[in-house]
């Protein structure tokens, strides 16, 4: 079962992950200034990206039990409540990206006299911006659709979506950002107008496909049919789901604002963290993969009552997750120098990417522990533990260390990176206690 639904997961992202890649050393072949103004604009999607995330899955907790209990009305219920509260995300997102582009952007933007353009950094950021907001719904719509069917065991559809949406991305970027084939060479604003058709083109693919197949997706019968969701059911979802949506929220945006302090030393930093992680993400597939196998497993095997055997499930999953995270982190380490030599940039910043990289891989298995017990204590819908072992440690422990570090002390990045990450080993005490007391094992939908 962990293979049935780990190994779609695992391709999905490797797929996803690598053409991501692919794009990113595109845009670094343009030039540093305009690959800095889209990690810059990154961070701010990658904002709206958790906080979707989060939002959408909290009643996610409640399909994957709905699942285990084969109630498809009570999925069709927590469906159309994830794509109401798309919509609602959605738009807050486009009006505060669209009023409040410069504000935002030039938090990431210190002058540390290394002969980077701030200014042209902000443009292409803002030009990049301007088009990726029209992509911000037809990807929420996509996330509610792909997290059900994933959720009701359906993990190939969403992988062959994003599969067809990657590979458009990808061929897109090679035609607009170059100008190949006729087309007007179009450079960061040729990246996002890529992402945007991708979107809706993964969108079409995962909408057309479950109304289609009403054999393999019963739940999806009738989801229009109304909008009713009953009281009580809505009643409960946000009680489950709000401290999630706001610890996606508060992480995402606190995650965010450790790489503005890290900006605080130049521009070359951000270019550099743009670079690894990058290549970071394409060897966290694993890490990423356990999370969302933990929560659909443990989460069905909750919903069927069958409590007996998640202990020791869960035991399992966590150390397939650090083991294979540990052999992804050697490998990152051995390969790190090849890759930045694909970016059109400094040396300085090539090295300062290496270094990034080795030191990210050393705490590889150190997250895919913290990863896997989050999403324990999230699939028993232990979502006020996991508000705190998530965002309020981030806020109240890293985000300070990292500030006063940053704003008064001498120290380089590299101390200062490193500082940061080894203040996760406190959390993984914390992570390692809650498991161990239990308190996650709670059947949601009985």
């Amino acid at each position: 079962m962990v293979l049935a639904v780990a190994v779609p997961i695992i391709i999905q992202n490797g797929i996803s992950n690598f053409v991501n890649m692919l794009d990113n050393i595109m845009v670094g072949q343009v030039g540093t200034e305009q690959m800095s103004g889209v990690a810059i604009v990154n961070q701010l999607m990658f904002i709206f990206n958790l906080a979707l995330f989060g939002a959408i899955s909290g009643p996610g907790i409640f399909t994957a039990q709905y699942v285990g209990q084969k109630n498809n009305e009570g999925v069709r219920y927590t469906v159309r409540f994830k794509l109401i509260i798309v919509a609602l995300i959605s738009i807050a997102g486009i009006a505060l990206f669209h009023w409040f582009d410069e504000p935002f952007i030039r938090i990431y933007l210190t002058d540390n006299g290394q002969g980077l353009d701030l200014e042209a950094t902000l443009s292409y950021a803002r030009e990049y911006l301007k088009v990726m907001i029209i992509g911000l719904a037809p990807f929420g719509v996509a996330c509610a659709y792909a997290g059900t069917l994933r959720e009701a065991g359906e993990t190939k559809i969403p992988m062959y979506a994003s599969l067809v949406a990657v590979l458009t991305n990808l061929v897109l970027n090679y035609i607009l950002i170059f100008g190949h084939f006729g087309a007007p060479k179009m450079g960061v604003v040729g990246a996002a107008v890529a992402t945007v058709i991708s979107r809706f083109i993964e969108m079409a693919i995962l909408v057309v496909w479950a109304h289609t197949h009403a054999e393999r997706a019963p739940y999806m019968v009738g989801l229009f049919a109304s909008l009713k969701i009953p009281r009580e059911l809505v009643f409960k979802i946000v009680k489950t789901g709000m401290p999630l949506f706001i610890n996606e929220f508060l992480w995402s945006l606190g995650m965010s604002m450790l790489t503005q302090c890290y900006s605080t030393r130049g521009l070359e930093v951000i270019a550099a963290f743009n670079i690894s992680n990058t290549i970071v993400n394409l060897f966290n597939i694993v890490l990423f993969t356990m999370g969302n196998v933990v929560a659909i497993i443990i989460g069905q095997i909750l919903g069927s009552g069958n409590t007996d055997e998640v202990v020791d499930t869960d035991n399992k999953l966590i150390a397939v997750a650090i083991m294979a995270s540990a052999v992804m982190g050697v490998l990152l380490a051995i390969f790190a120098p090849l890759f930045p030599r694909l970016y059109n940039t400094t040396d300085e910043i090539r090295s300062l990417s290496v270094t990034f990289m080795r030191i990210a891989s050393v705490f590889m298995p150190v997250n895919a522990y913290l990863n896997a017990a989050y999403f324990t204590l999230r699939s028993g819908g232990k979502t006020v533990i996991t508000f705190i072992f998530d965002s309020v440690y981030l806020w109240c422990l890293c985000w300070p260390v990292a500030f006063v570090l940053s704003r008064f002390t001498p120290l380089s990045i590299i101390p200062l990176y490193c500082i940061v990450l080894c203040i996760d080993f406190v959390k993984v005490v914390i992570g390692y206690v809650l498991l161990k007391k239990k308190v996650w094992i709670q059947d949601l939908v009985a």
